[in-house]
């Protein structure tokens, strides 16, 4: 954590991340003002609500007492029902599995559980699972504690990442934003695994690509799993914590007036929001805290339409400007040219269809 950082956040304790907001950072990449807050350590819930542009983010009650009773169920006496399942997925073979609860000990510091996870995986051999297990990842220079649901070894000494999920894989098929989600997080899990190996000595190839979702199966709880490749989420993960790193430069070029102290008056925040570019889009509403707020500021622009015509009309950065171009009233910049003459062609085609 660079100086300039830590006074963007003035006398806050810096916000911890965890996998969710972890995997959240792959969400929009080219967004300069998420990765300076998030490499900041910026509270953005917290930040939203005293700019008066709250989010509505997290689980419902009913969701998260579904997902920790099929947890609870696939856990209990020593994971039987969840082995059998990977049994199937994986191709557990072998009658003796090992079973380690890392998270037995209440009174177990972070430290401590991480060590007892590095000692577990240096000395591991066999199938095992390993229970709340805790792995650490270097985010912005920070040291991030992550806890998976589950590692699980097959006989040829191959590592796998265990997601366990509430939502229902119906006729084999599953709510794609939902999959989605959840590989950005296991690739979270399996890039500080691999780093993880990597320290201890060993191959880092040995974590599998390959990650385990489990979830209930139907309108049931009767659980079911399935393999999901995480590479391409890997590679997103990789570019944007090497992104994160090297923001710091991009806060060093701030003005001294700019800080994200939540003790300093909505303006002022607000105004400091605006030294820092944003790049909204319509999907930042289901990954972003501060979603709502760059949406309004986004109004009349062509970024709030969505990535695809943001990214079509390059040059033209209001709605305003597209009509007037797609009219012929205003004259194209040479950067303009191309999308003018898409937005000509648009609008003659339109005429045609509603003349008709």
């Amino acid at each position: 954590m660079t100086p300039a950082l830590d006074r963007l956040r003035g006398g806050a304790p810096a916000k911890r991340h965890n996998a969710r907001t972890i995997a959240a950072l792959t969400a929009n990449p080219g967004c300069t003002r998420r990765a300076v807050l998030d490499a900041a350590g910026i509270d953005k819930p917290k930040l939203a609500q005293h700019i008066g542009f709250p989010g509505n983010f997290g689980q419902s009650r009913f969701a998260l007492a579904r997902g920790n009773g099929f947890e609870a169920m696939l856990k209990a006496d020593d994971c039987a029902l969840l082995l059998s399942v990977l049994r199937d997925a994986l191709g557990l073979d072998t009658p003796e599995v090992s079973y380690d609860d890392l998270g037995e000990d209440a009174d177990d510091t972070l430290g401590a559980r991480h060590g007892r996870t590095r000692k577990l995986l240096a000395a591991a051999a066999g199938a095992a699972l390993i229970d709340h297990p805790l792995l650490t990842l270097d985010v912005a220079g920070r040291q991030v504690f992550l806890e998976p649901d589950l590692i699980a070894f097959q006989v040829e000494g191959r590592l796998h990442v265990v997601e366990i999920k509430s939502f229902a894989i119906v006729d084999g098929q599953a709510d794609s934003a939902k999959v989605s989600a959840a590989a950005v997080q296991a690739a979270v899990y399996v890039l500080a695994l691999r780093r993880l190996l990597a320290e201890l000595g060993h191959d880092p190839s040995l974590v599998s690509h390959d990650a385990v979702l489990v979830c209930p199966r139907d309108f049931s709880l009767q659980p079911t799993a399935v393999l999901v490749d995480v590479r391409k989420q890997l590679s997103t993960l990789t570019r944007q914590l090497k992104r994160l790193a090297s923001v710091s430069d991009v806060a060093e070029a701030l003005p001294q007036s700019v800080s994200f102290d939540l003790s300093l008056p909505p303006a002022d925040l607000i105004a400091s929001l605006r030294h820092v570019e944003a790049r909204y889009a319509p999907e930042c509403l289901s990954a972003c805290e501060l979603a709502v707020h760059c949406r309004h500021e986004a109004a009349g622009t062509t970024a709030a339409l969505g990535r695809p015509v943001r990214d079509a009309l390059g040059g033209v950065d209001t709605v305003e400007e597209a009509l007037a171009l797609a009219a012929g009233a205003r004259t194209p910049t040479e950067e303009q040219a191309e999308a003018a003459a898409l937005l000509q062609a648009a609008a003659r085609l339109r005429a045609e269809v509603l003349g008709s």
